[in-house]
């Protein structure tokens, strides 16, 4: 898969995980688990990328006598989620288009 098209899908993927209440890494790799492998490396690369744009902030509590950081989506986050929703569209067409085998219009 092309490498810009993977990261975007995977930035997606990440603010979805934390679309509906605060998370912190190990839960969202949990979380993602049934739907796609994510390695720690590339989740924390991902989200420093995500709250550079933006798209997450993140705060730092204590459990269970350790810090732990918690990522929260931003109103830009959400705008992201939605723009990847009407894009969809888009590639499936574009999915569709490719694997048509053998149809000629006529």
């Amino acid at each position: 898969m092309d490498v810009q098209l993977k990261r975007g899908l995977l930035d997606v993927c990440v603010l979805a995980a934390i679309r509906n209440e605060d998370s912190y890494g190990y839960k969202i790799i949990k979380d993602m688990k049934p739907y796609i492998e994510l390695s720690e490396s590339t989740l924390y690369t991902i989200l420093k990328r995500l709250e550079l744009a933006e798209m997450l902030t993140v705060r730092t509590a204590e459990h269970d006598g350790r810090l732990r950081k918690y990522y929260h989506i931003t109103d830009a986050g959400k705008k992201r989620i939605d723009e990847f929703k009407d894009e969809w569209n888009e590639i499936m067409s574009i999915y569709q288009f490719v694997i048509k085998e053998g149809q000629q219009d006529v």
